[in-house]
């Protein structure tokens, strides 16, 4: 699936651009190609690990756990110098608590949805090195061009880890077909392509924050379409991450280089 909808994202993508000006394509520096490898790199991975922690555990724990990112994000720019005021750190405290409520429940439900969790955990750190280094080529990149080029390293990635695992890419029924086009139009076109081209106007922290719609919808569909139920705790865990990324949006305006 995630193999499909990258690959046809981007070839949807790259033919307007191409016809618009081909030439587009012949002008990237060494440091805008380290940015997209870095970033489909990423978000290669990023599919592997959600993907298979889905199946490991509930879809709520799984997109919490993914849609942290912003907490990473958020670290990774600490680690480089930006200095947030303390609603930050008190959010970041606050969703680390969450995700530990949420993982400490799922052990009691079986390794193996912990072991989904843990994959979940690496999914949203995933994610947040995509957007990081996303927000970083689209300095100098326009939204197509980045995109088209990022999601077909991508989409290559992901086509060598299916070929090695086995993975199929092909024999879908009708249906399989119907969701594969569903997410390449509204998860990959509507979806990354909106946050990529939001990055060079918003930054990488306000645009992570904005997938925690994905939180209760993806946990209110799972309840009604999969009838999955989780425990009382891993809700209260998502309502702490939420929380605490509440806290992370209103304290990051104007965050300072350290001197």
């Amino acid at each position: 699936m995630a193999f499909w909808r990258n690959g046809a994202a981007a070839l949807l993508l790259a033919g307007p651009a191409i016809k618009e000006n081909p030439r587009q394509y012949l002008r990237f520096t060494r440091r805008e190609w380290f940015y997209i490898l870095v970033a489909g790199g990423a978000l290669a991975l990023h599919f592997v690990c959600f993907m298979f922690a889905v199946r490991m555990t509930s879809v709520a724990a799984a997109t919490a756990l993914v849609c942290i990112q912003g907490v990473w994000i958020a670290l990774f720019q600490a680690l480089r110098g930006v200095r947030y005021r303390s609603p930050v750190i008190i959010g970041m405290s606050t969703a680390i608590v969450g995700v530990v409520l949420i993982t400490g429940f799922d052990l009691g439900q079986g390794l193996t949805a912990f072991m989904g969790d843990l994959l979940a955990l690496a999914g949203g750190v995933l994610a947040a090195i995509y957007t990081f280094a996303g927000s970083a080529a689209r300095r100098t990149m326009s939204t197509s061009r980045y995109t088209s080029i990022c999601y077909a390293v991508t989409a290559v990635l992901l086509l060598i880890i299916c070929l090695a695992t086995g993975q199929p890419l092909w024999g879908f029924d009708a249906w399989g077909w119907v969701g594969i086009i569903l997410l390449t139009v509204c998860a990959q076109l509507f979806g990354h392509t909106a946050m990529n081209h939001l990055l060079s106007v918003l930054g990488p922290l306000t645009v992570s924050t904005l997938i925690l719609l994905e939180i209760p919808g993806a946990a209110l569909l799972a309840a009604l379409l999969l009838g999955q139920v989780v425990p009382v705790g891993t809700y209260i865990g998502l309502g702490i991450i939420l929380l605490g990324l509440v806290f992370v949006v209103r304290g990051q305006a104007a965050p300072k280089l350290r001197a």
